[in-house]
């Protein structure tokens, strides 16, 4: 597939992961500094707040677009003009002086920025071949410690500076990353080049919606990724606001359920060789389903904040398996375009993570009960959508 030396994909891992890490370090190394965008640029915390569910959706338009361009002008093009325009953008976020332009910006950062990451699972499907979940693994086990340190790497910048140096700081990362992948980044190029490209381009749309198997794949990640979303949008206010815990214990907390997500990747990436990814997506969906009740009770039955610490330790790492799994069996399904089968899922997850926020403002109670229920709906979701598969398989 990828013409001229194949790279060893150990070499290759540490780079592709930096470069998908670059949407969790945007999205979430200014939330400390919130508060202090809203004061700055005399708007509400709310208006600062909505510029996530707007990097979210912008990062799922971007992905349409980019996805497809991948698999016609080759992925190094496409990861060269992402990373460009990233730094770009986030240098001139540092000079934004209203919320309009605030909020202008951190779209455009997202739309250019997803060039970047996603043709990442596709080069990884070169490299790994059927074992693609394996690669997946790897690359979210080292891209999990981006969000877990991102919020942390944001208050030590407050620490000596303004929030805009975060943007500065976005920057020099991506320049660096981009700087690797000039000289690391192996080109690939598309097969085929005569097709009319919009043709081609919604003709691969066609194929990946009409493969019924991978169409239900594809909607078990949405809703795993979208409690993942929820969980994202609302764990600052349930830790802090609603059971008072300090910044501290906060971070702790944050951070042992990052914990749990490296964990469930390990051990998928371990077994994944042997039983399969559909087996181990079943297992994830029956055990999320488990984990989705017990944190449903924990927080109905008020039972305080270590249980519900302990009740997402296990939700977050079910979700993970049923997230990493059917994104294997998807890719899997569409070597060729795995451009496009990657926009598809991405377009989805993050599009259903730009709800997130709006619904649970829209049921919100004064309680964690908003998160609790859109989980429960989710992970019954993914349930119905895998027995769904469960009976196409026994048709056939």
């Amino acid at each position: 597939m990828s013409h001229g030396h194949n790279p060893n994909p150990l070499r290759l891992l540490p780079l592709l992961a930096s470069i998908v890490a670059i949407s969790p370090l945007a999205i979430d190394m200014y939330l400390p500094a919130m508060p202090t965008i809203a004061k700055d640029l005399s708007t509400s915390p709310t208006a600062v707040q909505n510029s996530l569910s707007i990097y979210l959706a912008g990062y799922a338009i971007g992905m349409l677009i980019f996805g497809p361009v991948a698999d016609r002008i080759g992925r190094r093009k496409v990861v060269i003009i992402g990373l460009i325009g990233f730094a770009l953008c986030s240098i001139a976020l540092s000079f934004a002086q209203n919320i309009e332009s605030f909020l202008s910006l951190r779209f455009l950062q997202a739309a250019i920025s997803s060039g970047a990451t996603v043709v990442v699972p596709g080069v990884i499907r070169d490299m790994y071949g059927k074992h693609t979940a394996k690669g997946l693994s790897y690359v979210s086990m080292i891209m999990m410690i981006a969000p877990m340190i991102a919020p942390s790497i944001g208050s030590a910048i407050l620490h000596f500076a303004n929030w805009r140096a975060i943007f500065i700081v976005l920057a020099a990362y991506s320049l660096i990353i981009l700087a690797f992948s000039l000289w690391k980044m192996p080109s690939s190029m598309p097969s085929k080049k005569n097709r009319k490209w919009l043709h081609e381009f919604l003709n691969n749309y066609k194929t990946v919606f009409t493969h019924r198997t991978a169409r239900l794949d594809i909607f078990s990640a949405m809703f795993a990724t979208f409690a993942f979303f929820c969980y994202l949008t609302s764990i600052s206010y349930v830790y802090i606001d609603y059971f008072g815990a300090s910044e501290k214990t906060f971070s702790i907390l944050f951070g042992i359920n990052v914990v749990s997500l490296l964990a469930s990747n390990l051990i998928n990436s371990r077994l994944v060789e042997r039983l399969g990814s559909r087996k181990l997506l079943r297992f994830g969906t029956v055990y999320a389903l488990f984990t989705g009740s017990f944190f449903f009770a924990v927080i109905q039955l008020d039972l305080g904040i270590y249980w519900t610490a302990v009740a997402l330790f296990f939700l977050l790492g079910s979700l993970a398996f049923i997230a990493t799994n059917s994104d294997g069996l998807v890719l899997n399904t569409f070597a060729e375009k795995s451009g496009t089968a990657t926009a598809v899922i991405g377009t989805l997850r993050f599009g259903s993570g730009a709800i997130a926020g709006p619904l649970l403002a829209l049921l919100y109670d004064g309680t964690p009960s908003n998160f609790a229920w859109l989980v429960m709906v989710s992970v019954v979701m993914v349930f119905i959508v895998q027995l769904m598969n469960l009976r196409q398989a026994a048709k056939l």
